[in-house]
C-alpha cells in the first residue's frame, strides 16, 4: 500500500478518535477507560499544534490511517528539551513499516526543533511496540511495575527514550 504523511488538523479528528478509541475500548495500550469524543480529540490536537509540537496523520487515500504526535515530557522548564512520543496506527495498517515511517518524520521535525530527548510509553507485554521503538533505535530506560489498572488487573510500562 501507498502511504502519505502530513501534517495532522482539527479536521482530522473523527478518524483519529476513531483510531485511537478502538485501543481505548480493547486493548490495554491506553490507560483511558472511556472513549474519546470527536471534539475532544480536536481540543487535544490544537493544544498540541498551539505548542508548536508536531502531529502527523498517514494516510491512504483520503483515509488517515494512523498518526503521531509529541508532547511535553513534564511541566518543569528544564524538562522542555524532552518529549513523549506517540503513535497508533489502525488494524489495517500496522505490520507494514508506517509506525517506523511516521516515527522517522516525528523525530526529523523535533530535532528540527532543538528537542534533545524522546520517551515512549509501552505498557508491558506489547512485543510489537516495543520491536518498533527499537528498530527506531530508542532503548529501554525504565519499568514501572503495576502502574495502571484496567479491565480488571494490573499493568506494567515500560519507558524507552531516543537521544535526538
Amino acid at each position: 500500500m501507498t502511504y502519505q504523511i502530513r501534517p495532522a488538523s482539527v479536521t482530522d479528528a473523527a478518524p483519529i478518535a476513531a483510531i485511537y478509541n478502538h485501543y481505548v475500548e480493547h486493548t490495554a495500550v491506553s490507560f483511558e477507560e472511556q472513549t474519546v469524543p470527536v471534539d475532544e480529540m480536536a481540543s487535544r490536537i490544537t493544544t498540541i499544534l498551539q505548542q508548536g509540537l508536531p502531529y502527523l496523520v498517514a494516510t491512504h487515500g483520503n483515509d488517515v490511517v494512523g498518526y503521531c504526535y509529541a508532547t511535553p515530557w513534564k511541566a518543569r522548564a528544564a524538562y522542555r528539551y524532552s518529549v513523549e512520543v506517540t503513535v497508533y496506527l489502525a488494524a489495517t495498517a500496522q505490520g507494514q513499516g508506517l509506525g517506523y515511517a511516521l516515527y522517522q518524520q516525528l523525530f526529523a521535525a523535533l530535532r528540527a526543533a532543538g528537542y534533545h530527548a524522546a520517551l515512549g510509553g509501552i505498557v508491558q507485554p506489547n512485543p510489537g511496540s516495543v520491536a518498533l521503538h527499537e528498530k527506531c533505535g530508542m532503548t529501554q530506560v525504565a519499568l514501572l511495575p503495576d502502574i495502571g489498572f484496567k479491565f480488571g488487573q494490573w499493568h506494567s510500562v515500560g519507558y524507552w527514550q531516543l537521544l535526538l
